[in-house]
């Protein structure tokens, strides 16, 4: 059975790969903690809880004191790119939908086809494993169509890669601080805070606290999925839910859109907004924020209204 151990041991496997060509370079710092996160996907799982925390801080040595470098490895010339592009134009984008396709069409036919009952993926893991599936199949395809050096996907992959620097792994290290904080008990804290500072019965004041917890902890913490077990235990379901009666579908679904509108008004949020700058080599780190912030805002209004009229009027 194809389970997510499989998917760490790929993903390792291409850490490894980054960590030896950034070495071949000299490099030093760079394969460190490439080689570390390397280690961290395959033998992660093997290892104790202590074993683990100890590759997390020196990981975070090497980024802390700065021996993470930029690289720009030779693969293509800028003149091989720019020919294929005016050739190819948005073909180029063919191997990159292969990923999404596989997985989508691969997910329908194991669970709809009787391919579904040999039991190959892992229970409600075949999305992510055929996801994985996709990516190697695009970088075959790509390869046996554009024909670039061997290497090519490995020196690309480690120049975006260190372009991105520490950021890359920042959802991944914010993701285990919400689940951190749901099991600190964080969230009956907030929800004992905030039982005794709104108001009783008032039901709107309620949805406001909710979106803005939700909102302000994406924030701190740059993920929406990291905020919602925080927010869901302290308000959004012995409040909202259980006290008021409120439709919880409703709730937790706009819940994490008021969430959404936190991401684009964070640094936290790495892979949306420290990324895209780092790699359109934007003067103004925090530019993407600053132009998202107008959208964010409103939206978030619109979310708590949403949440007030379809989770707890009459028509419900």
């Amino acid at each position: 059975m194809i389970d997510y151990e499989w998917l760490y041991i790929l993903t390792g496997g291409f850490f490894v790969i980054w960590a030896l060509l950034s070495a071949r370079d000299g490099k030093w710092g760079n394969a460190g903690f490439w080689g570390l996160l390397a280690a961290s996907f395959l033998l992660g799982t093997h290892l104790s809880d202590f074993a683990n925390g100890v590759l997390i801080l020196a990981m975070v040595a090497i980024a802390g004191f700065g021996l993470l470098k930029r690289s720009d490895p030779p693969t293509t010339s800028p003149e091989e790119r720019e020919a294929l592009s005016e050739k190819l134009g948005n073909r180029l984008f063919l191997p990159a939908l292969i990923v999404p396709i596989t997985a989508v069409a691969g997910t329908l036919l194991y669970n709809y086809t009787p391919f579904g009952e040999t039991g190959l993926f892992a229970e409600r893991r075949e999305t992510l494993i055929l996801f994985g599936i996709g990516v190697l199949v695009a970088i075959a395809v790509a390869m046996m169509w554009l024909k670039p050096p061997v290497l090519a996907p490995a020196e690309e992959g480690r120049r975006l890669l260190d372009s991105i620097g520490w950021a890359g792994i920042l959802p991944q290290m914010l993701a285990a601080l919400g689940a951190v904080f749901a099991l600190a008990g964080v969230g009956d804290i907030i929800g004992g805070i905030a039982g005794e500072v709104i108001p009783r019965g008032s039901v709107f004041l309620t949805v406001v606290v909710f979106a803005l917890g939700m909102a302000l902890f994406t924030m701190i913490m740059g993920n929406a999925f990291a905020a919602f077990p925080v927010m869901a235990a302290a308000i959004g379901i012995p409040l909202l839910v259980e006290d008021y009666g409120g439709n919880p579908a409703v709730i937790g679904a706009v819940g994490m859109l008021a969430g959404f509108c936190g991401t684009l008004m964070t640094p936290m949020a790495a892979n949306f907004n420290i990324v895209p700058a780092a790699l359109l080599e934007l003067k103004d780190q925090n530019g993407v924020i600053r132009q998202q912030i107008g959208t964010a805002i409103p939206l978030w209004l619109c979310n708590v209204a949403i949440i007030y009229l379809g989770a707890f009027l009459p028509w419900n």
